[in-house]
């Protein structure tokens, strides 16, 4: 019995081990479209995947209320502002995204993003956040990355499109690592205390 868990454990690490390559174009203006291509096992698994919410699966934005965007937009702008007031919780997050950064194999990545939260103070807070980061990851190679900050309205604008290779087993260690944080805990508790 123990023999057929371990011999089990040990397959599921060696099939996490191998790279998935990941051709993906995701773009978000007044709607959203997104499309991926998954290959694995090394090219013996292809899958396309349109993830829900894309404008050619889900036409959800129309039908939202006032009210509601109203509420989803005060969110949205709590929470970025919340992360950076945070010192202990944004260096933690900051240290993900660079073990994240280069856990992926690069082959070709770009980002363009405008983003504004309608306040110009929250709106340079978030900049102050993003800038140098966006300054440090576009002088990597195969990598074009270009973030615009918005001071007039509230806004996100999304354009992106890259071919990655990534080790599941690899990303899995990162976000086990983060999670088990008291860093991202304690600031979670932080922000919830805000929010109350």
């Amino acid at each position: 019995m123990l023999t057929a868990v371990a011999l089990s454990l040990l397959v599921v690490f060696l099939l996490l081990a191998i790279p998935v390559g990941i051709q993906f174009r995701v773009s978000r203006h007044k709607t959203f479209d997104a499309e991926v291509h998954l290959e694995w096992l090394f090219g013996l698994m292809k899958l396309r995947l349109q993830p829900p919410g894309s404008k050619s699966t889900s036409r959800e934005g129309k039908s939202r209320s006032s009210d509601d965007k109203a509420s989803s937009t005060a969110a949205k702008k709590s929470i970025p502002v919340a992360l950076v007031r945070q010192k202990h919780l944004r260096r933690r997050i900051f240290r993900f995204i660079g073990d994240l950064w280069h856990a992926i194999h690069k082959e070709k990545l770009s980002l363009n993003m405008r983003i504004g939260l309608g306040d110009p103070a929250e709106t340079g807070q978030l900049w102050a956040l993003l800038g140098p980061l966006a300054a440090l990851l576009s002088t990597m190679r195969e990598v074009t990355i270009g973030i615009r900050p918005d001071f007039i309205e509230t806004c996100f604008e999304l354009d992106c499109s890259g071919k990655i290779r990534v080790i599941p087993l690899h990303l899995i260690g990162l976000v086990a690592l983060l999670l088990l944080s008291p860093s991202i805990w304690r600031g979670i508790g932080q922000m919830r205390q805000r929010a109350a």
